[in-house]
């Protein structure tokens, strides 16, 4: 009897999970999205998000939330972002119904050349300490974003960071987590002072204090992008560079500027899908949907074998051009009309087999010549799509005197390969993977998203825009539906694919479909994390609402009013 009894409310069960399936349409959903009239935000930390929402609600625009939000996200997570690092941008101005595009990435000392790696025998620049510091972007891209768009003076802007640097926050757990494995970069001048108290890395539900990035971030506010690039800031960060082995001089700081740039598209299956051109990576997203549209990948589901080679496939494609192409344009002519054409992407699907995985594919022949992702909207439509990053976890461990913040380490990305197009040269920007995304339909805003964490950026992007527009999912169950991140394409920085590399896949996806990827060639490991950070928000025009979500994986939220 009690079989019996276990049986009918199995039975039962999957009856009740089945209609629930069928009724909300939801398979992945961690939580609903969530919905408002007047403004969202999502980012990667509550607090941040309480922040910017606070922005909105005092009178501020979408742009001045942003700003605020990235400030807060500094402090409460330095594991992925901070004032040492680098931004990008896409912008939707409700006023002129137009994408806007800026990248705030910086550039190599004037002071260091091709020749000292050679002349010291480094044949790979190293990931931590001096050598991969370049200038942070970062505030200049904070005030460009203000000048252009914002509303709510600077200091304003800036104060809900100052208030939580100098009167703490409790540190949340995956933050934790990713802090406590950052304790190698104790070694560093004035890293373990700020970061590590005592010797120690904060714990979950802890108090923690930045009253030198407090300072900092008031001194910002009142003086302005010059304290940072021409006066105090700048002084104390060469001064700390110069005493510490680093290259960074006033020249490189008093040069640097961001650049406003035209967005990047490809039309997916009535949807333009937008991304920034190189030094980033957001053209390999476009070149994978490119591939990807001429399959019915709709008819062959959500984590079939067949989509799920396709995909790979494709990014093996994309990668191999990013490897060759993706560089500082200021330095280089790179045809990216060509790569994100739709002719391009046939010529390159020619060399796909559908029924096997590819040990190394050739890059295309051209005519030549651990970050935070955030998203905010506002009553009057405008949108901001922003992510910023250290680079590798907490950046460098370089962390100039007393100014609260580490610097990043995206220099490591530079080629040490003359020839090479993302080749080490002074004043030039390296390779970047940090990519904002946006998309419009019929001229009118619709999604402003992201999804962080290095080469997985284009990967998640893709999935993204194929799980709603091919598979149907809402805001929230498409970053919730496992991921795919194939690693072991051929690297910006020279390294090539010669065995195929390796497909991480999460949890959710059937042994059927396992076994079948593994019948085709593809390697498989189950990594736990290497699947990215996701914030989105989508504009129902019908309705006149906003819909937000965030990663599950992370501290995330998403919050409207």
């Amino acid at each position: 009897m009690k079989k019996l009894n276990f049986l009918t409310f199995l039975f039962l069960t999957v009856i009740f999970v089945n209609a629930q399936d069928r009724i909300t349409g939801l398979n992945f959903a961690t939580r609903s999205e969530v919905i408002a009239q007047n403004g969202m935000a999502c980012t990667s930390q509550p607090l941040a998000t309480q922040a910017a929402l606070d922005i909105l609600k005092a009178g501020g625009n979408a742009i001045d939330a942003a700003i605020a939000a990235n400030a807060v996200l500094g402090l409460v997570e330095p594991t992925g972002n901070g004032i040492g690092g680098d931004l990008f941008a896409i912008v939707w101005d409700a006023k002129t119904k137009k994408l806007y595009g800026l990248n705030a990435s910086g550039r190599s000392p004037y002071n260091l050349t091709l020749d000292y790696f050679k002349e010291n025998g480094i044949d790979k620049i190293p990931s931590y300490g001096p050598l991969p510091v370049s200038v942070p972007g970062c505030v200049d891209g904070w005030f460009e974003l203000h000048e252009k768009f914002g509303k709510t003076p600077m200091n304003e802007v800036l104060q809900p960071a100052v208030n939580y640097a100098r009167n703490g926050f409790p540190l949340t757990e995956t933050i934790a987590y990713y802090w406590n494995r950052s304790s190698f970069l104790k070694r560093y001048p004035g890293f373990e002072e700020i970061f590590f108290p005592g010797g120690n890395a904060p714990k979950k539900g802890e108090i923690f204090k930045n009253p030198y990035l407090a300072s900092t971030l008031e001194l910002i506010g009142k003086e302005g992008r010059d304290v940072f690039y021409k006066g105090e800031i700048a002084e104390k960060i060469v001064a700390y560079m110069k005493e510490n082995g680093g290259f960074l001089s006033m020249k490189d700081f008093q040069d640097h500027s961001s650049e406003w740039v035209e967005p990047i598209s490809t039309n997916y299956r009535g949807y333009d899908v937008w991304e920034l051109p190189p030094n980033g990576q957001g053209t390999a997203v476009l070149q994978m949907l490119n591939i990807l549209e001429n399959y019915d990948i709709a008819s062959m589901g959500f984590g079939s074998p067949e989509y799920m080679h396709l995909f790979i496939e494709a990014k093996k494609l994309a990668f191999e051009d990013r490897a060759k192409y993706y560089s500082d344009m200021d330095f280089n002519d790179i045809h990216v009309k060509e790569l994100i054409s739709k002719e391009y992407a046939k010529e390159r699907i020619a060399l796909i087999n559908e029924k096997r995985a590819a040990r190394s594919y050739p890059a295309g022949e051209l005519e030549q010549g651990n970050t935070i992702y955030l998203t905010t909207a506002d009553k009057d439509g405008n949108m901001v799509s922003l992510i910023q990053s250290n680079y590798r976890g907490m950046g460098s461990g370089m962390t100039p005197g007393k100014l609260g913040f580490i610097l990043q380490d995206r220099g490591e990305l530079f080629a040490l390969e003359e020839g090479h197009m993302n080749v080490y040269e002074p004043h030039k920007r390296p390779f970047h993977t940090i990519i904002p995304a946006f998309i419009t339909k019929d001229g009118e805003p619709f999604i402003s998203f992201g999804l962080m964490g290095g080469a997985m950026q284009p990967q998640g992007h893709t999935q993204i825009v194929c799980n709603i527009i091919d598979f149907g999912m809402n805001l929230q169950e498409a970053g919730d539906a496992p991921r795919i991140n194939h690693s072991g394409s051929s690297q910006p920085t020279g390294e090539e694919m010669t065995d195929g590399g390796t497909v991480s896949l999460e949890s959710g996806f059937s042994y059927e479909t396992i076994r079948a990827l593994m019948s085709k060639g593809h390697k498989i490991s189950y990594a736990k994390g290497p699947y990215g950070g996701y914030q989105a928000i989508m504009w129902d025009g019908k309705n006149k609402v906003y819909f937000g979500a965030s990663e599950s994986r992370k501290d995330g939220q998403a919050a409207g009013y």
